[in-house]
């Protein structure tokens, strides 16, 4: 698939994105699960307290069923685990938004309350910046997957000249090892050209 070559499986930040799909979504059937055990009623728009937050079993079910998705993309890992991150992340903070406007009403069907909108958007928040971490900026760096993905002409142009110079026996300074020696009063300066600038300074004083 086109999207999984701009992410290399063993990437540093494949990882990233898999710890981060992991830890919400444990947290998330947590919650989940604590809501089943204590038999919530499905659709009480009153709640019940579990860790701190408002929940019923219809919350229970969601959080669930969306923590599970979460571990099953930091399993699958890859630009997939991203993408869910993001797209989760954006929901959580939506949700925030229209749960906070449905607070105290009888459309309350999550049983929210304030803690719990608060826990959406930094939950939200947590989430998205996981899936966006080293993929969504304008200043990647040039070995990023992501930047190379978007920017083909450029990474083959720099690649190439960089292959130049590596045959060359060039570094990265544009100077050749001889070159940066026989510079400065480095010990790689031949010995003659030190004792000339001597003998000058000796006729000059």
């Amino acid at each position: 698939m086109k999207i999984r070559d701009e992410l290399p499986m063993d990437h540093r930040l494949a990882g990233v994105y898999r710890y981060g799909a992991a830890v919400s979504g444990v947290v998330l059937l947590a919650f989940g699960i604590l809501g089943f055990a204590n038999r919530l009623d499905f659709f009480d728009t009153t709640g019940s307290r579990i860790a701190g937050l408002s929940s019923n079993g219809l919350l229970s079910l969601i959080s669930v069923t969306v923590g599970a998705l979460l571990v099953s993309g930091a399993v699958i890992g890859g630009n997939f685990a991203s993408t869910l991150n993001m797209t989760v992340g954006a929901l959580f903070i939506l949700s925030g938004f229209v749960n906070l406007a449905l607070l105290e009403t009888s459309a309350n069907i999550l049983a929210f309350r304030m803690p719990n909108v608060i826990f959406s958007f930094l939950m939200g928040l947590v989430i998205l910046t996981f899936g966006m971490y080293g993929r969504i900026s304008g200043g990647l760096s040039h070995d990023n997957p992501y930047w190379l993905r978007r920017h083909p002409e450029q990474a083959a142009a720099e690649e190439e000249r960089r292959r130049r110079l590596a045959a060359a026996g060039i570094g990265a300074a544009g100077r050749t090892p001889e070159a940066l020696g026989a510079r400065g009063n480095g010990p790689n300066r031949p010995a003659l050209n030190r004792d000339n600038d001597r003998g000058s300074a000796r006729g000059r004083a």
